[in-house]
């Protein structure tokens, strides 16, 4: 393998020459909302309008290009539960070449469907990623197929550091570049790319809180494998850096922060709700750390959306979650008389209050009511904070007995 030393301005420059006509320069915009939340001029840099809807067709496609004719007609193989497929899948299918990738059983359907759609043969392999590139490297050994890694080669990071190229030209004044890191392929490529042209320029990563595995490695000066806990930020769950990101991030990142779950889910609404851009988990990182960090960061400010292939399904889950977070999804059981009319003596209540009464479970029959009570479970949409507080407090003061739902 190239040594890390290799990773400089004239790789990332030939890497882009070589996506020219592949990957598009995905466009800078400006986010109001944020810039008044900083104090300071903040851009969002939208790779998730890219081709696969990531970032990833970018490494992809430089890594398999510079291959040997002869490597290329062996097949490459990855494994992954997603973008890094379908970035695969897609720079194969452009270069004529058989392309393999192992996904988890749970992989979401959309992902699969995108992967195969673009050319791959899909191999479903165990209920996680780690496993998935244990049975990719081990087809690669057996079948003499090209092992295409999601992060850790000298190609991938270059393909990847060609987003430092573009928004330093987007955004010349920039100060702070935060991006999201799983592997570290992303915030090491762009880290390379701004050293070069414009060493002033802060990197930030940024991982999910529950699986975080640079914040310990870097402290231990080593790769460090954790065993992290379920992230709605599955982009990035990634337990343990890879040896030449692990060292690039060590010398081209400012720093690695966390976010929480709930900054996740408040950035992915806020994408969606004020930029009007449809985000992953993952790529929405960026936002995220500007929420929870907002000290550490000095404008211009450019916060890469790194993808935007979500799961409807989980789309809405996260969006309701953003809503409870924000304030303004409430769920509430309310304990009432059972006597007829009293429900609809609640919701009228509630109407007065101009709530949005999303669900409703009645249960009139319980070990936990007596026998002249019955509980409802409600589900409400609100205005804000301040509002979802004024309807506890009128519920309460009209003598009914609230509990979280």
């Amino acid at each position: 393998m190239t040594t890390p030393s290799s990773i400089d301005l004239a790789e990332i420059r030939s890497a882009r020459e070589l996506l020219r006509e592949v990957a598009v320069d995905t466009p800078l915009l400006h986010s109001r909302l944020l810039s008044e939340t900083l104090g300071g001029p903040v851009y969002l840099k939208c790779e998730n309008v890219q081709r696969t809807g990531s970032f990833k067709i970018r490494g992809a496609y430089v890594r398999i290009a510079r291959l040997t004719a002869q490597e290329r007609a062996c097949g490459v193989v990855a494994a992954s539960a997603g973008n890094h497929a379908q970035g695969v899948a897609l720079a194969a299918s452009l270069l004529g070449c058989k392309a393999t990738v192992f996904m988890p059983e749970g992989a979401p359907l959309p992902k699969i469907a995108a992967t195969r759609g673009y050319g791959a043969d899909v191999i479903f392999h165990g209920p996680t990623v780690d496993g998935c590139l244990t049975a990719a490297q081990a087809y690669a050994e057996e079948r003499g197929a090209v092992y295409i890694h999601p992060f850790d080669h000298p190609d991938v990071v270059a393909g990847q550091g060609t987003i430092g190229l573009e928004l330093l030209e987007q955004c010349p004044d920039v100060r702070t570049v935060i991006a999201a890191v799983g592997g570290g392929g992303l915030a090491a490529g762009i880290g390379a790319a701004l050293a070069d042209r414009d060493p002033k320029v802060k990197v930030i990563g940024v991982q999910a809180k529950r699986i975080a595995a640079f914040p310990p490695s870097l402290a231990a000066g080593r790769p460090v494998r954790i065993t992290g806990g379920p992230t709605m930020a599955d982009g990035i769950a990634v337990g343990q850096p890879g040896r030449l990101t692990f060292e690039l991030v060590s010398r081209y990142v400012d720093a690695v922060v966390t976010v929480s779950e709930e900054s996740i889910s408040q950035a992915l609404l806020l994408c969606l709700e004020r930029a009007k851009q449809v985000v992953e988990p993952a790529g929405a990182a960026g936002v995220a750390a500007i929420l929870e960090h907002s000290y550490a960061v000095e404008p211009p400010v450019v916060a890469v959306l790194s993808g935007g292939n979500i799961d409807p399904l989980l789309l809405s889950k996260v969006l309701r979650h953003g809503l409870a977070v924000a304030g303004r999804y409430l769920v509430v059981r309310c304990r009432l008389t059972d006597r007829p009319g009293a429900l609809v003596t609640l919701l009228s209540e509630l109407a007065e209050l101009g709530v949005n009464v999303l669900d409703v479970t009645h249960e009139r029959v319980a070990a936990r009511l007596h026998i002249e009570e019955a509980e409802v479970l409600l589900h409400l949409e609100t205005r804000g904070p301040d509002h979802s507080q004024d309807v506890l407090d009128r519920l309460r003061g009209k003598g009914y007995t609230l509990t979280s739902g």
